[in-house]
């Protein structure tokens, strides 16, 4: 019987962070700085105004771009947090920033167009370029110039058939994040090749040095960026499944009908948290998501530091939840050392190759867990590398 599978689908490879997930559901006494989430419960005031929601009977669809009311806050949000011109009539409301990256490709991406990615970056951007039929072409970032992409690197990936570049700063997995220097930077190689810029900031709130600086506030930059981001990793509402999208008029459209014919709505008990996280962010100046930021910061630069004084290079983190130390040092590969560390000492880590090949010989741990946690990991990985220089 011939294959109904379909051929990119056949082709991606599986997740090079899940696999070792599995492993350690059911590894007794194991200890995981690999998932991506928030360990602070979903500030009450949220969740009751979802509770509140459902016992209204606000139980239906809502329109497809979301509650009005959301998508104004949300442009209210973004102007008044980041400068970030946008528009309620072009913001959906999606399922997560995730169903977001997979519109705007799906709206914008031709077979054979090239997508840039810098790398090291999450896992899901080359896998969905390619199944919407375009090209992913990484681009090497480098911990000696903090992991930012440089004018340079990104003059010399483009091609005739470069189509848009992805931006993700602050950056999965390592941390680093980009200046209004740095990203002005690029900006007159942007235009010059009339690329578009898919910029996903998830983790906007989550910067350490400063206020976060969107590429979409700068200059005429608004006209071609699409804008992603959500409530996950800022408001811990990561199973809410809440994101949003802004976008040119142009491509909004197109991106709409593609929601529309897929999606439909995204969960109206989720949509009514989301507006009270930014309601009451108004009033009282996002006094969690302030505190939330203070705790990440303390427990990256416990971690950097950690790392650092055991021989392990690593980057300080100026924003999202991540260190990724370079392990190479050891000789090993990122693969080796976190499958021998795991085997050795229960403690998860993600190699650095899931997120593409500039992650080789790093590992990558997130913070988003208890400095108990942490400090007994870090205990353990200590213990690890007496076993490997003996």
């Amino acid at each position: 019987m011939r294959s109904f599978v379909n051929k990119r689908a056949a082709e991606l490879k599986p997740s090079g962070i899940r696999k070792f997930f599995d492993i350690v559901s059911e590894m007794e006494g194991a200890i995981s700085l690999g998932v991506g989430e928030p360990d602070f419960v979903t500030p009450w005031s949220i969740r009751d105004a979802a509770i509140r929601s459902v016992k209204r009977g606000l139980t239906q669809y809502t329109g497809n771009r979301g509650l009005p009311e959301l998508r104004r806050n949300i442009c209210r949000y973004l102007s008044e947090r980041f400068s970030i011109p946008a528009d309620p009539d072009h913001t959906i409301v999606t399922v997560g920033a995730s169903e977001a990256i997979d519109l705007t490709l799906r709206a914008v991406c031709e077979e054979g167009d090239e997508i840039l990615v810098p790398e090291p970056c999450y896992v899901s951007y080359a896998p969905s370029v390619a199944l919407a039929g375009g090209t992913p072409v990484g681009v090497k970032c480098v911990a000696d110039n903090d992991f930012a992409l440089t004018p340079e690197q990104l003059e010399g990936a483009i091609t005739p058939r470069t189509k848009a570049l992805i931006l993700a700063y602050p950056n999965n997995p390592t941390g680093a994040i980009m200046t209004e220097e740095q990203l002005s930077a690029i900006i007159p190689v942007i235009e010059k090749h009339d690329l578009l810029v898919i910029s996903d900031e998830i983790y906007a709130e989550l910067t350490y040095v400063g206020r976060h600086v969107s590429i979409a506030s700068l200059g005429d930059m608004s006209r071609r960026t699409v804008l992603i981001s959500g409530f996950s990793k800022a408001f811990a509402m990561t199973g809410w499944r809440v994101g949003f999208v802004c976008a040119p008029a142009e491509i909004d459209e197109a991106m709409f009908k593609i929601h529309q014919y897929t999606i439909m709505c995204a969960p109206r008990v989720s949509q009514h948290a989301a507006n009270a996280a930014l309601a009451e962010g108004f009033t009282d100046g996002f006094a969690v998501v302030e505190e939330m930021r203070g705790e990440y910061a303390r427990r990256g630069r416990f971690l950097a530091n950690a790392f650092n004084s055991m021989g392990l290079k690593c980057f300080q983190p100026k924003g999202a939840f991540y260190v990724f130390p370079s392990v190479e040092n050891t000789g090993l590969g990122g693969e080796e050392f976190a499958n021998r560390l795991l085997q050795s000492q229960k403690v998860a880590v993600v190699p650095g190759s899931a997120f593409g090949g500039a992650g080789d010989c790093h590992v990558r741990c997130s913070y988003a867990t208890s400095m108990a946690q942490l400090s007994e990991a870090i205990d353990r990985i200590a213990a690890f590398m007496k076993e490997l220089k003996g």
